[in-house]
């Protein structure tokens, strides 16, 4: 099972959406695909899809996916990286209104560049990146990376403000 999660900010990601719908319309991806879409107007006509899910939910789905397609969040890829999934990232791009930059891309690169992680710079590289992970082994996370420790410090931070 395939789960994809876009987070929950008021966002779309209609890109990565529709690249999937068309992934599994053409018959390139056979996994059962459940996603969480958030503020995107496109609605999947290929597979299951939510809104929103409450966290245990989301955390059930995580748990169950043999592979998690997330945007860039740091929330979304920490916590599958901690679960030890494998993880393709798409970051959200400005110039496709999906942010209000592309800070999204530092984070990704960053734990790309450690093997944690493997990303879609391009939107038509999705199936690659998905047959790549089927394929191979990625670093899994066992002790937190410098970036993540700064990551981690950051939120650590903005929650007790």
């Amino acid at each position: 099972m395939i789960f994809v999660c876009v987070g929950s900010r008021e966002y779309q990601f209609n890109r990565l959406l529709k690249k999937i719908d068309e992934l599994v319309e053409c018959g390139a991806i056979t996994d059962t695909i459940i996603a969480q879409i958030g503020h995107s107007s496109y609605l999947p006509k290929h597979y299951q899809y939510k809104r929103f899910m409450p966290d245990d939910e989301f955390r059930r789905y995580q748990q169950e996916a043999d592979l998690l397609i997330s945007h860039g969040g740091t929330g979304s890829l920490i916590g599958a990286l901690k679960m030890g999934k494998k993880v393709l990232a798409v970051p959200r791009l400005a110039k496709y209104g999906e942010h209000i930059d592309d800070h999204q891309t530092q984070l990704v690169e960053a734990l790309e560049k450690e093997g944690y992680i493997k990303a879609a710079w391009c939107i038509d590289d999705l199936l690659d990146g998905i047959n790549s992970l089927e394929k191979h082994e990625i670093r899994r996370y066992n002790k937190p990376s410098l970036v993540l420790e700064i990551i981690e410090e950051f939120i650590r931070k903005e929650l007790k403000q």
